[in-house]
């Protein structure tokens, strides 16, 4: 099953990292990255950009383009995984992996469903 792993962290402690702590990070996740990737395990991943440059589309119609992503959280969504798990332990298992190159990170595990319009989703009803 694949599950999306989240990875939050509040941006400014990011952004304080100097060049060497932040590739130490970097270094740390490349391995959980590459042994995932032996075990065909790993799906998209991605380092977001800052909020700053962040925009949210809401509203009625074609709506209206507002500045940052309006989360009142002191973490913000600074990065996604997408893994291939037996199950919601072992998606855990990952996760742990990733914190412990990046210890102060908080990581969200979700099942991610593939969208398919018209068909409905296990266990729901046409």
């Amino acid at each position: 099953m694949l599950y999306a792993i989240l990875a939050y962290h509040e941006e400014k402690i990011v952004e304080s990292w100097t060049a060497e702590e932040d590739a130490a990070v970097m270094t740390g996740l490349l391995k959980v990255h590459e042994r995932l990737d032996r075990e065909k395990a790993l799906g998209p991943s991605a380092r977001l950009g800052t909020t700053g440059q962040a925009v949210t589309l809401r509203g009625p119609g074609a709506g209206m383009v507002i500045d940052g992503p309006f989360a009142e959280t002191k973490e913000q969504l600074l990065g996604l995984y997408v893994v291939d798990c037996a199950d919601r332990d072992a998606a855990i298992a990952v996760a742990r992996d990733l914190r412990r190159a990046n210890p102060t990170a908080v990581y969200e595990i979700r099942p991610v469903r593939r969208y398919i319009p018209g068909a409905s989703l296990p266990g729901m009803q046409a």
